[in-house]
C-alpha cells in the first residue's frame, strides 16, 4: 500500500527551475524529447540553461535550431557532447563541430530510439543490421546471425530525462499528442529521473488508462506550461 501511495503522490512543482533543482549537475548525461521543434520541453531547456551546469552530454534526435531548443545550450557552451541523428539546421552546432569544440556521436534515428528504449527496459546492449559496413560500426562488436552481419549497440541510460507531454495528472501519467509523441516515451523511461513539461493538467482518474502513453511510475516531477510556443521550423503555404 505504501508503494502505491508513493506513485500516486502529487508530482507538480511551481516552476521549471524548481523542477530541476537538486537534479542537474555538471558532466551529466541529459536525454531530451522532441523531433525538430515538435514536442520539445522548452521551459525545461531554458531552466537547464539558467542552471549554469556545464560539460553536458545531450542525447536528443537533433540539437534544435539557433537560439531555440537545445540551440540555447549550444550558444552558452553548456553541451560538451551531442548524441543525435540529425543536426542540419543549427549553424552554431556546425561551427562548434568543425572547430573541434563539440564532440558528436551520430546515430541512425531508429538505432537512437532503440538505444533509449532498451536503456529504459534494462537491456544493456542489442544487435542491429543498421550501420554495418559504415563508419557507424567502427570500433563496435560485429556478429553474424542467420547469414547477416549485425552491429552491437550499447543502450543509453541518462542521468536526467526531460520530456514534453500534452496531458497529465498530478501522479505523472502522461499523454502525448500526435507527432509530438516522437522520442518522448523512450526518453522518459531512459532517465534515472524524469521531469515532464505538460500543457494540460487534469485530475487523477480523468485520463483513460488505455490512452496513457507513459505511466506515472516513470515520472518524478511535473511542471505546467499551458501556453507553449509551438514554433514551426519551415512554414509552407499555398500562393
Amino acid at each position: 500500500m505504501n508503494q502505491v501511495k508513493s506513485h500516486s503522490r502529487d508530482k507538480r512543482v511551481a516552476s521549471a527551475r524548481e523542477a530541476l533543482a537538486g537534479l542537474v549537475a555538471d558532466g551529466q548525461t541529459v536525454a531530451v524529447g522532441g523531433f525538430g521543434l515538435c514536442g520539445i520541453p522548452e521551459l525545461l531547456i531554458e531552466a537547464l540553461r539558467d542552471s549554469g551546469v556545464t560539460g553536458l552530454t545531450a542525447v536528443s534526435n537533433n540539437a534544435g535550431i539557433d537560439g531555440v531548443g537545445l540551440g540555447l545550450l549550444l550558444q552558452t557552451r553548456q553541451i560538451r557532447k551531442m548524441v543525435s541523428s540529425y543536426v542540419g539546421e543549427n549553424k552554431e552546432f556546425e561551427r562548434q563541430f568543425l572547430a573541434g569544440e563539440l564532440e558528436v556521436e551520430f546515430t541512425p534515428q531508429g538505432t537512437l530510439a532503440e538505444k533509449l528504449r532498451a536503456g529504459g527496459a534494462g537491456i544493456p546492449a542489442f544487435f542491429t543490421r543498421t550501420g554495418y559496413g559504415t563508419q557507424v560500426a567502427e570500433g563496435k562488436e560485429v556478429r553474424e546471425f542467420d547469414g547477416n552481419m549485425y552491429v552491437m549497440e550499447r543502450s543509453i541510460v541518462a542521468d536526467v530525462a526531460l520530456v514534453k507531454a500534452w496531458k497529465a495528472d498530478p501522479s505523472g501519467n502522461l499523454v502525448y499528442r500526435k507527432t509530438a509523441r516522437n522520442f518522448n516515451p523512450m526518453v522518459a523511461t531512459a532517465g534515472k529521473v524524469c521531469v515532464a513539461e505538460v500543457e494540460i493538467m487534469v485530475e487523477v482518474g480523468k485520463l483513460d488508462p488505455d490512452q496513457i502513453h507513459t505511466p506515472g511510475i516513470y515520472v518524478d516531477r511535473i511542471v505546467h506550461n499551458p501556453a507553449p510556443s509551438k514554433r514551426i521550423e519551415q512554414r509552407t503555404v499555398r500562393a
